[in-house]
């Protein structure tokens, strides 16, 4: 098993990657095209390729080759860091492999300068803020969007 830096090359793996990952999320939540086109449910290829065109950079988390992770890292501001569609497939949850890639994320920003790493999370989605804050993540502002079908919980951690 390993982490290392996505290239375009696999942007098409990790697609299907956030995809798979988020659709119990998607079902629980009622989250459909017509509600949130943008939810990483429905996440495709060339999502992926504007996020690399913004800056935005992925790390993938492989086991025997295969891709069974991913998270994205985008810092638009010196001091603060974001954690982006973190996914892990299905069938491999609960090994610790969020954890680390977070974690990854966590000393990845500090390489980079950043002194925070901001998350944005549905805000009733109460099994990821428990997983989030054990993790050391705190609660930083509740924000209701007139596009999104729920509200944002926004969470940071202190690096």
């Amino acid at each position: 098993m390993s982490i290392r830096l996505a290239t375009l090359n696999d942007a098409q793996n990790i697609a299907k990657i956030i995809a798979l990952s988020n659709r119990g999320v998607a079902k629980e939540f009622a989250i459909n095209r017509d509600n949130n086109p943008k939810h990483p449910s429905f996440c495709d290829e060339s999502w992926v390729l504007s996020d690399f065109e913004r800056g935005e950079e992925y790390f993938l988390y492989e086991i025997n080759g295969e891709i069974v992770g991913c998270v994205a890292y985008e810092q638009t501001r010196a001091e603060v860091a974001y954690l982006n569609r973190l996914s892990v497939s299905p069938q491999y949850r609960n090994n610790g492999i969020g954890n680390e890639l977070t974690q990854h994320i966590f000393q990845y920003g500090k390489s980079k300068g950043a002194t925070t790493v901001s998350i944005g999370i549905i805000a009733k989605h109460t099994k990821l803020k428990e997983w989030y804050a054990k993790l050391g993540f705190v609660e930083n502002g509740l924000k209701e969007f007139s596009h999104l079908p729920f509200d944002v919980l926004f969470m940071k951690y202190e690096l």
